[in-house]
């Protein structure tokens, strides 16, 4: 080549598609730029996000993403569905609702700008409609949503659309008012393309400047049995506020529909945008609230006894080496950051300033923080003093 012929970069964008790119690693790499911001209501966006080398995302519809933030000197780490589908898999997007004195939601929407930087982990989480070990993929389904858990089911919708299988969907979403429903446009335009797929808004009350003429109220049977009435032949995924969950949970019960055909997200990732940095969300999920009975009745009759000393609340308690330090520290009255309750979030990831712990995770900590003396106190049990830095 001429010394004197410029050598020229190749776009990004057409790298992207005809490259043959690597798969994200977020152990190599857990740097995600902003590169678009969407207003999708008056109180929710989404980030577009992307690593700055073109690679391809690898995740199941429904899946979630840890973000790894600093926020006023804290570090912070939430959960957050990915809304885009693995099918367009050189970006992935996060759909955030603004949450009142929630640190983590006012954070993002006020001061991430088009170009920042978010740390983060995963994919991570079984709740899909297309992951292995699932009873689906099924012929039918029923989508029931309610305010920002759309995301996940969002993420399955886009999915199933792309792929044009026709499979027969019913989208059920429950929102205060029209206003705030969240991918509208998006989704009625997926019910013109597709016979197979009906959205059904039900909202609480009108917006300002715009009355609501559709299914009005809460979601209960009798609008269930006018939507969808053949619901008991439907794989049933839901996902919002843990009240929500419950009421679909009872109404399916009440109505003799076979639970082994319904599921819903494990833990609640709205409820946890409301804490704050240094206070704890309560266990959303059965399964957070059932570690600790399980860990008694498959106690083993001799175990050691530590101390756990939270250096930050001054607080030291007693955990048993066979208890999670989570569940010892909430037995105590300790308040903790925590959500999933099974190692997959990294919501309660902390550094340990002395001792040692049995660590069985799920994938919300990476090896380089274990290996500088993090840990994840809902799946980890004592094997000397410890004390953390909390």
């Amino acid at each position: 080549m001429d010394a004197a012929t410029p050598t020229v970069s190749p776009d990004p964008a057409a790298l992207r598609l005809t490259g043959n790119l690597p798969q994200w690693d977020p152990e190599a790499d857990d740097a995600l730029i902003v590169r678009e911001i969407r207003d999708e209501t008056a109180d929710v966006k989404t980030f577009v996000l992307a690593p700055k080398n073109p690679v391809i995302f690898r995740y199941a519809p429904g899946q979630f993403l840890t973000l790894d933030l600093e926020i006023g000197g804290e570090n912070i780490n939430r959960c957050y569905t990915i809304a885009s589908a693995p099918t367009r898999p050189h970006t992935l997007s996060i759909t955030v609702k603004r949450v009142p004195n929630g640190p983590v939601s006012n954070f993002l929407h006020d001061h991430v700008k088009v170009g920042s930087v978010l740390r983060a982990v995963g994919p991570m989480g079984d709740f899909s409609c297309l992951i292995q070990g699932t009873p689906s993929p099924a012929p039918k389904y029923l989508f029931l949503s309610g305010g920002s858990g759309i995301t996940p089911l969002m993420s399955m919708s886009r999915t199933f659309h792309d792929l044009g299988e026709g499979r027969d969907i019913v989208f059920v979403h429950a929102a205060r008012s029209p206003a705030d429903i969240i991918f509208r446009a998006e989704l009625e335009l997926m019910a013109r393309n597709s016979r197979n797929f009906r959205f059904a808004p039900v909202c609480e009350a009108d917006s300002p400047f715009e009355p609501w003429h559709g299914l009005r109220g809460r979601l209960n049977l009798g609008a269930l049995n006018h939507i969808a009435p053949d619901y008991r032949e439907r794989e049933v995924f839901v996902c919002g506020p843990s009240a929500f969950m419950a009421a679909v949970r009872e109404m399916l019960k009440g109505a003799g529909f076979d639970m082994t055909r319904h599921h819903e997200e494990s833990f609640d990732f709205a409820e946890l945008a409301r804490a704050e940095p240094d206070i704890a969300a309560e266990v959303t999920s059965a399964e957070g609230l059932q570690a600790v009975d399980h860990a008694l009745e498959e106690a083993a009759p001799a175990v050691t006894t530590y101390t756990v000393a939270f250096a930050k609340q001054n607080r030291t308690i007693e955990c048993r080496s066979d208890m999670f330090v989570l569940d010892a520290a909430r037995r105590a009255g300790v308040r903790l950051p925590s959500s999933c309750s099974k190692g997959l979030c990294g919501t309660c990831k902390s550094k340990l300033v002395s001792g040692t712990v049995d660590m069985k995770h799920g994938g919300g900590i990476r090896q380089r923080e274990i290996d500088a003396g993090m840990a994840l106190l809902c799946c980890s049990k004592p094997t000397s003093d410890l004390v953390v830095d909390r």
